[in-house]
């Protein structure tokens, strides 16, 4: 058994809702489940943490739900809500890690979170048994916007005789101009029917998933408001923690493009596809997400 296994009697990881001083700034964040420390980092920036809830997890693993800073009951940083940088969210995860006193943990990050989770893992691995990336990418900026515009297009293309179509691509399009939390959610709920990848043919189901979306405006800008670019790919060689990389195969926004090149970036990464699933792989297919995550964190995850 791995020092990541010992959960006992430690009330920082009993199940419920916890809190502490961060650096100053307050940090929520919420246990379920029993078994090896996972944290997991919810995406956005600013999306709140309930969407990212796994019960098939949690059902072999400790899972640490973590209400990221300027979202939700979290503290908001002076600045807010510009400098909600990866270093920020790191150094936020750095002291959660040491709250709750394990010596192990394993860090799990969608989306936004992914690509927090790849610059914590690569900057600070000290105490990491394993990293999941969950739809993540090397790289944002031109690049990475053309392809997911690309992507939306084929998704346009199999849906042209939608009647709300034409809303899911104005939301895309009002991206660029969000300023405040109200606009956040709106675009937030908006795309969210292209990120499955059949949302009409359980809306129901869906459709309350994408109703229970909550959102806090996240700039995505340092401090002095200027640009955070992210291009991990002269890093990638040098990840010393296990890897698994996680797609679905329908994604528009992190595609199969960008987990392809993490695996091949990655020494030693294991890369998993889930045929069935957009950008939210742990509803649509939750049994083989987290098969392949316990998969992960019983063998080449476990640091005998």
């Amino acid at each position: 058994m791995t020092a990541a296994h010992s959960t006992t009697h430690n009330t920082r990881l009993s199940p419920g809702v916890h809190s502490f001083d961060s650096d100053g700034v307050r940090q929520r964040y919420h246990v379920h489940g029993r078994g090896p420390v996972c944290i997991a980092h919810p995406g956005g920036p600013g999306i709140f943490w309930e969407y990212l809830r796994m019960p098939a997890l949690e059902q072999n693993l400790t899972m640490v739900y973590v209400e990221a800073i300027g979202t939700g009951a979290s503290g908001r940083l002076p600045t807010h809500p510009h400098g909600y940088t990866r270093e920020r969210y790191s150094r936020a995860l750095q002291r959660l890690i040491e709250h709750l006193d394990v010596p192990e943990v394993y860090l799990l990050g969608h989306s936004h979170g992914a690509f927090v989770t790849a610059y914590h893992a690569l900057h600070r691995p000290t105490g990491l048994a394993g990293i999941v990336l969950y739809e993540g990418a090397p790289v944002t900026g031109p690049e990475h916007a053309l392809e997911a515009a690309r992507r939306l297009e084929q998704f346009a293309a199999a849906h042209a005789d939608r009647p709300e179509l034409g809303e899911i691509l104005a939301a895309f399009g009002a991206m660029q101009d969000i300023s405040d939390d109200e606009q956040t959610l709106a675009v937030a709920r908006g795309v969210l029917p292209s990120y499955f990848a059949d949302y009409w043919g359980d809306e129901q189901r869906w459709g309350a998933v994408r109703n229970a979306i909550q959102a806090n405006y996240i700039s995505g800008l340092t401090a002095d408001r200027t640009p955070d670019p992210i291009d991990d790919r002269a890093d990638l060689p040098g990840m010393s923690v296990p890897v698994l990389v996680i797609v679905g195969r329908h994604d528009v926004i992190c595609g199969p493009r960008w987990a392809e090149e993490l695996h091949r970036l990655i020494p030693d990464s294991q890369l998993l596809v889930l045929e069935n699933s957009g950008h939210l792989g742990h509803v649509e297919e939750p049994e083989r997400f987290a098969e392949a995550v316990w998969d992960f964190v019983s063998t080449r995850g476990r640091r005998e």
